[in-house]
């Protein structure tokens, strides 16, 4: 689907973030303090880099964020594509079901209008007004379509120097009752006012049937779906360490939890890493 018809809908609302939402005041139990060498030990802990083999680490080389739906006919191509990059290390591949195409006679069952938003936002930031589907956006600052290998690795390549400059290493674990999450100051050279950091709990395989709308008929399979990307903090260049309580953000079934750090709400990635459980 083009952008054509989101006409009617860009101007309905502005994009926001709420950094003190009423769910992360309500988790934090410390402090955000610069990180020290007393910090709890992990149960499990990931960094922007993901283990391969003998422990070897392998380095996130990018971020792809696909802006998708159930309503849409030229999404499911999309959804494929983005499960052969959840299989690599070296890709955080998220999925972000959107709502805006509810009326054409499917109601997607995964949808947030919070991931509207945020693509919304990405346009904005870029300032082309580029909203669509299915959209991949690659480390925050480049799109391409979402079926569109080549036009994919294309943007990686294309962003991965700056990312790779830009990357600030985060250490994301869980201990017994806490979530904790620790970056790295500023690498040289790196000139950022302030970035977010959000937590994203992400259901890692959802099948749906679609019984309505351009998609009736079909068995779709979405992976990494992101619902709400939470705010826990701002990052001003300076090492710090966030504690949460565990429990308000703990969901059932096969889920797993991400953390992305970026410029503002919707600038370049900085840093990404997945929670080891």
């Amino acid at each position: 689907m083009t952008a054509t018809k989101l006409n009617s809908l860009r101007n309905t609302r502005r994009y926001r973030v709420a950094i003190a939402a009423t769910i992360v005041i309500a988790a934090v139990t410390a402090l955000v303090r610069p990180s020290s060498a007393n910090a709890a030990e992990p149960v499990a802990n990931s960094q922007t880099t993901a283990v391969g083999i003998a422990n070897e680490p392998v380095t996130v080389s990018a971020v792809i964020e696909l802006f998708t739906s159930q309503g849409c006919s030229s999404c499911p191509p999309a959804d494929r594509l983005l499960q052969s990059y959840a299989k690599r290390q070296d890709v955080m591949a998220l999925s972000y079901p959107v709502d805006y195409w509810d009326y054409l006679g499917w109601k997607d069952t995964l949808a947030s209008e919070k991931n509207s938003e945020r693509q919304r936002g990405y346009a904005k930031t870029r300032g082309d007004g580029s909203v669509y589907t299915p959209q991949a956006v690659i480390n925050g600052v480049a799109h391409a379509v979402g079926s569109d290998r080549s036009e994919i690795e294309k943007q990686i390549a294309k962003t991965a120097l700056k990312f790779a400059a830009k990357r600030v290493p985060i250490r994301f674990w869980r201990t017994s009752n806490m979530i904790i999450v620790e970056t790295a100051s500023a690498p040289a050279g790196l000139q950022v006012k302030e970035a977010t950091i959000w937590l994203a709990p992400v259901r890692e395989e959802v099948e749906v049937e679609i019984e309505h709308g351009e998609n009736h008929g079909k068995s779709l399979k979405y992976c990494n779906v992101v619902h709400e990307l939470m705010p826990i903090g701002v990052w001003t260049g300076q090492a710090m360490r966030i504690q949460l309580a565990a429990r308000p953000f703990l969901r059932p079934g096969n889920t797993r939890y991400a953390v992305l750090m970026q410029e503002g709400t919707t600038g370049a990635i900085l840093g990404a890493a997945w929670m080891g459980w």
